[in-house]
């Protein structure tokens, strides 16, 4: 497999422990570095080798390997296999290559919990693989992304016994439809219903249709989300905000297919797709609510205990009200007040409403 780690203009590369890392690709051949250290801006390529600078061709194409098991430092993880590194379009570029079963054992310890039962483990492991294998026949630099753009991957930290032993246990096995490597994307809730595929993409696979989906006990299985009129303004400049959403059509599923967006500059029509990026929505399978938007303008005074003695006699008269039927240990009576000159100020007054507030409730 090739997983594209990384793309930037910089990054640091180390060895664990006393292993070196192996370097191919740097004038004079093959280097034993304990970290590589590299900087992509206009003057090309600027390289630090344990700690000595050098400048390399923007173009420089290296091969980073390790015989150390623990794998290579890259940022915060570590990585099995080996570390091609090149520059693209101003950007360093960083792809894993190694083999697909150990590839496997991080990405099953990355989308579930390890401690899991060992079937629900190896499910996913055969979901994943069919994933990767189908993504890896479709050529380029990198077969897959090493985040949810395809399926997270987090190197040899979320690998565990119980993921190695579910990849193992599985190891060849897919997921076929007509002799072909399905298209096996999964998720982690769908709110009580899968989609279509051919509500997703151009084309309805046979085997990607709507079905009930049980996952009720979800963290996310229901949700809620508050946007201020500050924040839609940002999210739609072109409205200057939502006043109303009228959701206009939705799938067989409940999710929403299109809608339109009325706001103080004007309407806009957006797709489902289109409205859940714009807003960063968990799902298209929502409600929405316009609802009134209060807030505090200060919060309350902080009271202090005062004297009486100390106080203008509007205080006194409040002090003794307050401490009527009894008296403090000095003999004199002692009062909460509030710092001048809010003394009769209300506690916490509210602003003048500031809007409308959308809720989406999935």
């Amino acid at each position: 497999m090739r997983v594209l780690l990384h793309e930037g203009p910089t990054l640091t590369l180390r060895a664990d422990a006393d292993v070196p890392l192996q370097v191919r690709g740097l004038p004079g051949g093959t280097r034993q570095l304990r970290r590589l250290g590299l900087n992509l801006s206009g003057g090309g390529l600027e390289a630090e080798l344990d700690g000595q600078r050098r400048r390399l061709s923007a173009g420089s194409l290296l091969q980073v390997t390790s015989p150390d098991p623990r794998g290579i430092w890259l940022g915060q993880r570590r990585y099995r296999g080996e570390l091609q590194i090149s520059g693209r379009g101003g950007q360093l570029r960083v792809v894993n290559a190694l083999g697909i079963e150990t590839y496997l054992a991080s990405v099953v310890g990355s989308e579930m919990p390890h401690a899991w039962p060992l079937a629900a483990l190896q499910a996913q492991a055969v979901a994943a693989r069919t994933y990767a294998l189908q993504q890896r026949s479709r050529g380029g630099g990198w077969d897959v992304k090493a985040t949810v753009a395809s399926q997270v991957y987090m190197g040899v930290e979320a690998e565990t016994s119980s993921t190695r032993q579910a990849v193992a246990t599985t190891r060849s096995l897919v997921l076929v439809h007509g002799g072909k490597l399905i298209d096996a994307v999964f998720h982690s809730s769908s709110g009580g219903v899968t989609e279509a595929s051919g509500m997703v993409w151009r084309h309805q696979l046979p085997y990607l249709v709507s079905v009930p989906d049980h996952d009720q006990h979800s963290p996310v299985h229901r949700w809620q989300e508050r946007f201020d009129p500050e924040g839609l303004r940002q999210r739609l400049p072109e409205t200057g905000g939502i006043d109303a959403v009228e959701v206009l059509s939705r799938t067989d599923s409940g999710r929403v297919r299109q809608a339109r967006l009325r706001g103080p500059r004007g309407t806009l029509l957006l797709n489902g797709s289109e409205l859940r990026r714009r807003l960063g929505l968990k799902s298209t399978l929502v409600d929405f609510e316009m609802v009134k938007a209060t807030a505090l303008s200060e919060p309350p005074p902080r009271l202090e205990a005062t004297p009486a003695s100390g106080l203008s006699r509007l205080e006194r008269i409040t002090a003794s009200i307050a401490n009527s039927g009894g008296a403090s240990t000095s003999g004199a009576p002692t009062a909460f007040v509030a710092p001048r000159p809010s003394l009769l100020g209300g506690l916490g007054r509210r602003r003048p409403e500031q809007g409308l507030q959308l809720l989406v409730k999935g």
